[in-house]
């Protein structure tokens, strides 16, 4: 007899997430629904502004994102403007952006997603010394020394948590899923893994520092306007850039020393469901195109990050992406009005209809009809997934050199087969992969900053005329954040935003079902996916985590 399992709200991530699961008598899932249990409606407040306020007031969509949707908004309005963006403005929201990717990526896998693969408790019967051994072995692997390969900071982090877990208090680890079956690291593993999860909360101000220098303070920058960026004394500041510098240095050693090892570990022990697929989901692949490489008018240059579509998995081939093909659908969304809506035509008007039916006590969702604030975004009619899994897909089936072989070098380093990417394992692997490659990338972005400095050249905005621009115009910002493909559309007319429209990475994986009732990417990864135990549904929250929710 088919059982509900019901989680609500989905923990470790940012916002409100609701997921359904109907499982079979094997413990398998054969229905899965995706809701998000909050109401956005940034769009609508936006409307009747200053379009150079915009950006200001998007970036509230989120605490995490502060610096991609800022950008989204401001380039948006650039668009509409034809508006082209100094050198310096460009590689300083370059290195902005890029330092926000390696923040998410890192506070992702450790703070919201590692405790899916670690159970904390295990590391309680560690063995310091083999620990220490186990560190090194997999730094090792990857020419690295181990960022911690002492047995006595792993002995004190052991007896730290021990301490408190003998208090009785978990506080935030308290309904954890310790000893699941479906957990695969060993003890010593579980050690190395808490370890780094302690180290990186420390970390991390890093690269709030970094994201500081240029934008004023993280989160919520304030630097960047339409027409370029205001930080003028910072750019020429030797000792800023310098600053930077240093601070992403360690960060990137943390990455190779730290980061890095700990995913092959994981892949290892988890090799058999990456190797069977388990959570692939849709393997429909957009990218928007992300990082833009020179000073060529707004998407009409090259991007570190390619933009396009993979169908199916496969990667001989990408097609282009067309903007234009970019629709939103409501059928199963809290919302009023047409469905398959470009964005420069979106409507935000809630239409909230409940909850089903009510058994024990329990109200389950509307599957029938409307059940979720997300809307369903289509691209040419057809339900893709987006983020770090699909910048990698994109790249290799573009044939771009950088990513194929940074991609390369991580299946032949785990001994994984390239289909092997498409699983949870396989996403959670892609974003460490992203990581590296954008921290390698970036130290010649800070020394390109600093040699066009020493050049002459300090221009960092770039003036326009706002009463001519702004009387009937239209733009969008659209590139890529840590999650995936974020787009913001603005129609100005008499210099005031007639309507706005904000397409986020969550919206595209997190979706309901559509008009044609196919399912979002979380809901198609989860059919199939084998549950040790319902009551204790870990693979459940492994599989979803793995896209790195944030429906805030």
């Amino acid at each position: 007899m088919a059982k509900h399992i019901v989680i609500d709200p989905i923990t470790r991530i940012e916002g409100h997430l609701r997921i359904e699961a109907v499982i079979d008598d094997n413990n398998t899932i054969v229905d899965a629904f995706s809701s998000s249990t909050m109401f956005r409606g940034i769009e609508t407040i936006l409307k009747g502004r200053d379009p150079r306020d915009c950006g200001l007031l998007a970036m509230r969509i989120c605490g995490v994102c502060t610096v991609t949707h800022y950008q989204r908004s401001i380039e948006a309005v650039e668009h509409a403007f034809g508006i082209t963006i100094p050198k310096n403005a460009r590689i300083v929201r370059n290195l902005m952006q890029g330092a926000l990717f390696l923040h998410d990526h890192l506070v992702h896998f450790y703070h919201l997603h590692s405790l899916d693969w670690i159970d904390i408790t295990s590391a309680l019967n560690a063995d310091p010394q083999k620990a220490a051994a186990e560190a090194k072995k997999w730094a090792s692997a990857l020419g690295e020394t181990p960022w911690t390969d002492s047995a006595t900071e792993f002995a004190n982090v052991q007896e730290r948590v021990r301490t408190f877990v003998n208090q009785g208090r978990l506080g935030i680890f308290g309904n954890g899923y310790w000893g699941n079956k479906s957990y695969k690291l060993t003890p010593e593993q579980n050690l190395i893994g808490i370890t780094h999860y302690l180290q990186a909360l420390d970390l991390q101000r890093n690269v709030s520092k970094m994201i500081a220098i240029f934008g004023g303070k993280d989160p919520h920058p304030q630097s960047i306007v339409v027409g370029g960026v205001t930080c003028v004394d910072d750019i020429k500041s030797s000792a800023r850039r310098a600053l930077f510098k240093d601070l992403h240095l360690e960060f990137r050693r943390f990455i190779k020393q730290a980061y890095l090892p700990d995913i092959y570990m994981i892949s290892s022990a988890y090799a058999d469901e990456a190797r069977a697929g388990v959570g692939a989901g849709l393997k429909n692949f957009l990218v928007y195109g992300g990082f833009r490489l020179d000073d060529n008018p707004m998407y009409n240059g090259e991007m570190l990050f390619p933009g396009g579509l993979v169908l199916n998995g496969d990667l001989s081939s990408a097609i282009d992406f067309d903007p234009s093909k970019v629709t939103e659908d409501v059928t199963h969304a809290w919302y009023s009005g047409s469905s398959n809506l470009h964005p420069y035509d979106g409507v935000t008007e809630p239409n909230y209809t409940g909850f089903g039916r009510k058994e024990n006590g329990i109200a389950y969702l509307d599957t029938a009809g409307k059940y979720s604030w997300i809307k369903s975004p289509l691209y040419d009619d057809t339900r893709v997934e987006v983020g770090p899994l699909a910048r990698m897909a994109v790249g290799m089936a573009r044939g771009d050199a950088l990513i194929s072989d940074y991609v390369t070098k991580f299946l032949t380093n785990s001994g994984l087969p390239t289909e092997a990417l498409f699983s949870s394992v396989g996403r959670t692997a892609a974003r460490a992969i992203e990581t590296e490659l954008l921290a390698d990338v970036m130290v010649d972005w800070i020394d390109e900053l600093s040699a066009n400095v020493a050049s002459g050249d300090i221009k960092t905005t770039t003036p326009f005329d706002f009463n001519r621009v702004s009387q009937n115009a239209r733009g969008y910002g659209i590139e890529e954040a840590p999650r995936g493909a974020l787009g913001h559309w603005v129609r100005i007319q008499n210099g005031k935003v007639a309507n706005y429209q904000a397409v986020v990475p969550s919206t595209w994986n997190a979706a309901p079902r559509d008009y044609k009732e196919r399912k979002g990417a979380y809901e198609e990864s989860l059919i199939g996916l084998k549950v040790s135990d319902p009551d204790q549904p870990l693979e459940i929250l492994r599989t979803v985590h793995s896209f790195d929710p944030c429906i805030a």
